[in-house]
């Protein structure tokens, strides 16, 4: 009898994964049909300014070699000539940094700080960046793309914003996210809907969507991202540029909205930088990291690449409801293991870990509180509740403040395991082993490499139909490593594909010096097409 109700359970479950794959073909085709590939391009980049480092710009500040009123002001005319079609800069504070501009030049030209002092204390002097709305920049609006807050004006900045700004650098605006920042499309009632600057007809990630399309049409020098399930690597894969997911609790989340419920999700949750030269990361990152973390990650220490060991993973291997791997993101791994071997006669490892397939399961179970406000508390802005099943009537009738999506997500908080329960206690010990068995595997000296989604950017809404392929990126915040999304060109359609490496928590170097080594091999960020 339970050999046949076992074997009940495996037909239907083949027979579920069946009628997944041809739905999502059948959206897939739909999607196409209803949006279209838009032909129309994005202006070219012709200002060179836009295709330096925020390193290179910072020295040529520095030294002289470029003003960083001049700088600003490429960055705020190709903010003008773009933004208007893809939507990713939602706020702006050009006058206020036209001024500190001026400020930092002025302190250039007075000469009254040595190089040396000014290269330490003020790495990023002069140059502007933009950051995601729900990391706060005082006096620009703080909504995290929820209605409710649309009037919510921040009355401080974050301290990554502020930390940046100590190093010298210049908040720009601020950068399109989805809902409170709970999916995988940025496009919220508040901003509107960003675009894909590879292809207008399709989405920029989330929820630092607005980021991701803002580093790839270079409408900033560098961003700044968060990440709980996969929200700085997934902008990062659609849009072809670098992002990096730090260790846990390196960066402080101050100032994040909506705020981590438990510590366990404070612990998920990551500040970290998107930009499009890997020579960046590094950087960024001692920038706004705390003082603590610094000494522990031991980013200053140089990584001898053929001393690093690598192991690789294609596909989750039997994931439910998540779409199979694209042939294209597979023959990333036999590329990368042929340039490792002749470049550095290192031999790369094909490994197979199966709790994978569990992924979505398990982030969903490891993300769960024993109390606090419920994510429907969470879209009344804390003042109160909505009621979702309301809202979803009004929403059909175009009439709710919310996104479809933000509703869904609140029916969803009823679904699965409960806090504490067997099922619960079962996935976190699931995600336990997990942890243990890839930190055992890849040790002080290794690096795991893993797609960081199973498809190139989907169209415009399509993700409603295959939810969890967020589960590639969203099972690395539970695990708690650090993970590098590197772009790795473009597939047949002219989208980024790439893949994420991960190392050991505190080994961010490692993911970073991969990073650099994989952009001189395969050449990362492309700049969108223009013809």
């Amino acid at each position: 009898m339970e050999k046949n109700t076992s074997n009940f359970q495996r037909y239907l479950k083949q027979f579920i994964k069946l009628l997944f794959g041809l739905v999502e073909c059948f959206v897939h085709w739909l999607f196409s049909k209803i949006y279209r590939k838009d032909e129309s391009k994005l202006p070219p980049i012709e200002d060179f300014i836009l295709m330096d480092s925020a390193s290179t710009l910072a020295m040529k500040i520095r030294t002289g070699k470029l003003t960083s009123e001049k700088v600003l002001e490429s960055f705020i005319d190709r903010i003008k000539q773009v933004n208007p079609i893809i939507n990713s800069v939602v706020a702006t504070r050009f006058d206020e940094a036209r001024k500190e501009a001026k400020s930092a030049d002025e302190i250039i030209r007075t000469g009254l700080i040595p190089l040396e002092k000014l290269e330490k204390e003020k790495p990023f002097l002069g140059v502007p960046f933009t950051t995601k709305d729900c990391i706060p920049i005082k006096d620009l609006i703080h909504s995290s793309g929820l209605v409710h807050r649309r009037n919510n004006i921040s009355e401080e900045d974050a301290k990554v914003v502020a930390s940046l700004r100590n190093a010298g650098a210049i908040p720009l605006g601020l950068t399109n996210v989805s809902e409170l920042c709970m999916w995988w499309e940025s496009s919220n009632n508040v901003h509107g809907r960003s675009r894909n600057p590879y292809d207008f007809s399709r989405i920029v990630g989330g929820s630092s969507g607005g980021e991701g399309s803002c580093q790839a049409a270079a409408l900033s020098a560098f961003g700044i991202g968060s990440d709980i399930g996969g929200s700085i690597r997934m902008p990062s894969f659609f849009n072809g540029v670098f992002g990096h997911k730090p260790s846990p609790l390196t960066v402080p989340n101050h100032g994040q909205y909506p705020q981590p419920i438990t510590e366990e999700q404070n612990i998920f949750l990551g500040i970290g930088p998107m930009c499009r030269r890997a020579e960046d990361l590094t950087p960024i990152l001692k920038v706004i990291a705390n003082k603590s973390h610094l000494e522990m990650m031991r980013l200053d220490e140089p990584v001898d690449i053929q001393k690093v060991r690598f192991f690789y993973q294609e596909s989750d291997t039997d994931s439910f409801l998540v779409s199979p791997v694209a042939q294209e993101i597979k023959d990333l791994f036999p590329k990368i293991c042929i340039y490792l071997n002749k470049a550095h006669g290192i031999k790369a490892s094909k490994v197979s870990f199966k709790s994978f397939g569990k992924s979505a399961p398990l982030w969903f179970a490891n993300m769960k509180a024993p109390s606090g406000p419920k994510f429907k508390d969470q879209l009344a802005n804390l003042d109160g509740t909505i009621n979702p099943y309301v809202e979803l009537l009004k929403w059909t009738l175009g009439m709710s403040q919310h996104t479809f999506v933000a509703l869904a997500t609140c029916l969803a908080d009823k679904t699965g395991c409960k806090y504490g329960d067997s099922d619960h206690q079962k996935l976190v010990s699931m995600r336990n082993d997990l942890k243990n068995d890839i930190l055992d595997l890849i040790g002080d000296d290794g690096v795991f490499i893993y797609p960081t989604h199973p498809t190139s950017a989907p169209y415009h809404n399509e993700p409603i139909f295959k939810p969890f392929n967020f589960s590639y990126t969203g099972i690395m915040n539970i695990l708690g490593v650090p993970a590098t999304h590197i772009p790795m060109g473009l597939d047949k359609n002219g989208l980024p594909i790439g893949v994420q490496v991960i190392a050991k928590p505190n080994n961010d170097r490692l993911c970073l010096a991969v990073a650099r080594e994989f952009e001189k091999a395969f050449g990362g960020w492309e700049p969108p097409s223009t013809v």
